[in-house]
């Protein structure tokens, strides 16, 4: 269909001054620009339809209107009319107003060892550059365990023969289960051991493991000694493991003889952990290493190498256990590592009392996971942050059961391997990402396997599917809709939420439960989630503050694309700052709007109903032609296409439009013989797609076709600056030239594969004479 004004608007962003009629806001900081205030917005003038028009016959004074900012009395994120207001928009706008009020009700839901002074503490930071910013401080004073409110809290409520853990490997043909006890026994003894061997508070525990239950065991057991754990995800090649050894300083390692990467065989870690210490400048004290049983590793006793089962053993023959040690709320519970622009990975911390309290709350709120009896499968890895806060903290600090899965959405055995899990552990909530749907649908294109479990009601568990870890295409959500509503729960929703590693748990979402914002009530009639809107990532969480704004800091108007930004403080579970580097902190999140936002590094926009559209990061926004457009935008257009499987969007560069969106396509049914350059009917399609849905200024400068050909993070997530790289290289004839790749990357092999179908393309193509294919389009 043709675009209107709005729909066009959503894409590009407009920069200019904002008005000088502008009253300046306040905040509880003090500083301009950033305020939490009383009043949900008025409804702004409607804007005039164009219909029949594409981007390039829009006139610039329309795109270029003054952006209408919000006024002194206007909460951001909010709707707009009284008939879209929602309870979910009530819980924010009361986490807003009041966080005092809001955090205290949450926080008395658990074990404090020593009370709070009070809920939230706004302070200033001064760093050695001379630079100052705001910060503030959750439950300062407070102290509290992780480990007591995860664990020993709920045996101690009777619920010590409630499930804890499903452990699900079917590459190994191993399953087991804990019970809350059997947990609370495993961790206080292991923390016994890991004391004898001078593990104590404050401490860095390094964990480099695969999903397992010792891993989660000794996560534990460290956070019992009020030790900050460290978790490295389990494959991770020396270097990279090097360099997180070098920033966290641990005192001891604790890893396992091998990991399992679906049905390849065992990879062993002994030469990887012996391989980074060697290179690290830090030595730890210790290796601690869990034996399993398809691949031994013979320790090297002389070099502190120790073997678990061994310690454990032995402190449990003495009566060796370990009680928990409370931290002050602001201590770290943990340190996550994030990819840096410069490769050194940035030590995200995380505060123990703010992230116990908020983890706690995103749980039953929005996942509906609220105590004994409920289920969840996250279908993670433990050394992301998905897997810290939902395979192991969240549905743990609620007294759950969660379900750790050492397995692949296909190949172990086949696509249905989820839908297994889901039936066996009458799953409630499951959380994955969209990579591991859409490879489900190449291998299963007509989800046979989904249809045939919840024929026999196999799914009835299921009351919701997350996404998460990258943009999700409305076409994929609108299908899974279907099928969690035909065979699922009463009510089954999908639910793409938003979030990042720096923040902990989700910043937007449909919360399942919103109820459970007010009156931590778990079931109560009348207030369903906010509707579904695919290609939203659904609506603010309690506690953060959303904002669009333009590249100089100011606020656009809704339904305009922009950077999205977070006014401070963050919800309890974002971070404050990172491990030993402050000044980096900063210089990488609050420095470009002066310490005004924090920057997310996402471009979206909000519309008039406050859902959060997060379309790219920003730095894949492309610049065609003085409109910046997000590459999310045109994957979710081209991906609407029956056969398309997977897309990838990059910039590459042209001479007269500055860039043009350049396509990589997996199709449904291709194999690897099939040519690089699509089919003149496949490209016709594609561009109508983009042309109908986007825009014309959105015409793809090309598209290369392949299998296998589009690389990943182990986390899902797409590498388009390594594509975009490759693109730009062969424009310039340079096909073979290295390109910068990082080392989350899952699969290396996709890279060769990438560089032979971008050869064959560019050998292939027409071209400008500027180098810029052609070829049909």
């Amino acid at each position: 269909m043709p675009l209107s004004l709005r729909q066009a608007i959503q894409f590009i962003i407009y920069t200019r001054p904002p008005s000088s009629s502008v009253p300046t806001p306040t905040c509880p900081f003090n500083h301009r620009g950033c305020y939490l205030l009383s009043r949900y917005p008025s409804l702004p003038k409607p804007l005039v339809s164009t219909r029949s028009r594409s981007y390039s016959s829009i006139p610039s004074t329309a795109l270029n209107k003054e952006p209408k900012i919000q006024g002194k009395n206007e909460l951001p994120a909010m709707p707009h009319n009284q008939q879209d207001q929602h309870i979910q928009d009530e819980v924010l706008r009361h986490s807003l107003e009041n966080p005092e009020d809001f955090w205290r009700h949450q926080a008395e839901h658990l074990h404090w060892h020593k009370s709070y002074s009070s809920t939230i503490q706004l302070t200033q930071k001064t760093l050695k550059s001379g630079v100052t910013h705001d910060s503030w401080e959750w439950f300062p004073d407070g102290e509290i365990s992780t480990c007591y409110n995860c664990v020993d809290r709920h045996v101690l409520d009777g619920h010590g023969d409630s499930i804890a853990i499903y452990f699900d490997s079917p590459v190994t043909n191993t399953k087991a289960k804990y019970t809350y006890s059997q947990l609370l026994g495993e961790v206080e003894t292991l923390a016994g051991a890991l004391r004898e061997q001078g593990i104590q508070k404050g401490d860095v525990v390094l964990l480099y493991m695969p999903t397992i239950p010792a891993a989660v065991i000794g996560i534990l057991a460290a956070n019992r000694l009020g030790a900050i754990h460290s978790i490295v995800f389990g494959g991770f090649a020396p270097n990279a493991l090097a360099q997180r050894i070098d920033s966290c300083r641990p005192v001891a390692v604790l890893t396992a003889s091998c990991g399992i990467d679906g049905n390849k065989p065992p990879i062993a870690y002994k030469g990887l952990v012996e391989e980074a210490i060697r290179l690290a400048g830090h030595k730890p004290h210790n290796v601690i290493v869990w034996q399993r049983d398809q691949l031994c590793w013979n320790l090297d006793h002389e070099t502190g190498q120790l073997d678990w089962n061994t310690l454990v053993d032995s402190a449990r023959s003495r009566g060796i256990k370990a009680d928990c040690v409370p931290v002050k709320s602001t201590d770290p519970v943990y340190i996550i590592h994030t990819s840096g622009t410069t490769g050194t990975p940035k030590g995200v911390l995380r505060d123990a009392g703010g992230h116990a309290v908020g983890l706690h709350l995103s749980i039953s709120y929005l996942f509906n996971i609220h105590g004994p009896g409920c289920v969840s499968f996250t279908a993670s890895d433990i050394g992301w942050i998905v897997g810290h806060s939902y395979i192991i903290y969240g549905p743990l600090l609620t007294g759950a059961a969660t379900v750790l899965y050492e397995g692949k959405p296909v190949g172990t055995p086949d696509a249905s391997s989820f839908w297994r899990i889901v039936e066996e552990y009458k799953v409630n909530t499951m959380f994955t990402a969209p990579t591991a749907l859409r490879a489900i649908r190449r291998d299963d294109p007509n989800n046979q396997s989904f249809i045939d479990y919840g024929k026999r009601g196999a799914l009835k568990s299921l009351r919701a599917l997350f996404l998460a870890g990258e943009r999700s295409e409305p076409t994929l959500i609108d299908s899974y809709q279907q099928l969690l509503t035909q065979y699922c729960a009463e009510n089954a929703d999908v639910v793409d939420n938003w979030w990042s590693t720096e923040v902990g748990s989700p910043i937007t979402g449909r919360a399942l439960v919103p109820h459970a914002g007010k009156h931590r009530k778990t079931e109560v009639r009348g207030h369903p989630p906010p509707c579904l809107k695919a290609g939203s990532a659904g609506k603010a969480m309690p506690g953060f503050d959303v904002r669009i704004v333009d590249d100089e800091g100011n606020e656009v108007e809704r339904g305009s694309m922009g950077n999205i930004v977070l006014a401070m403080p963050l919800a309890p579970t974002g971070f404050r700052t990172l491990w030993q580097d402050e000044e980096r902190f900063w210089k990488s999140y609050l420095k470009r709007f002066e310490g005004k936002w924090l920057d997310t590094g996402d471009s979206g926009w909000i519309d008039q109903q406050g859902y959060i559209h997060v379309m790219a990061r920003s730095d894949d926004v492309l610049n065609v032609s003085a409109h910046r457009l997000s590459s999310g935008s045109i994957e979710q257009a081209i991906a609407a296409h029956p056969r398309v499987v997977e897309v990838c969007i990059v910039g590459v560069p042209d001479s007269l439009k500055g860039q043009l969106p350049f396509a990589f396509v997996a199709l449904s049914g291709q194999g690897c013989a099939d040519p690089a350059v699509p089919s003149e009917l496949v490209v016709k399609e594609i561009q109508q797609l983009v042309r109908g849905q986007v825009g014309a200024i959105a015409s793809l400068g090309g598209i290369i076709q392949g299998k296998g050909m589009i690389p990943k993070t182990r986390s899902g997530k797409m590498l388009r600056r390594v594509l975009k790289e490759m693109a730009e290289n062969a424009i310039r004839g340079d096909f073979e030239k290295e390109v910068a790749v990082p080392s989350t990357i899952e699969d290396v092999s996709t890279l060769t594969v990438a560089r032979a179908r971008i050869r064959e393309y560019f050998e292939q193509a027409e071209t400008e004479t500027d180098g810029m294919v052609k070829a049909h389009l």
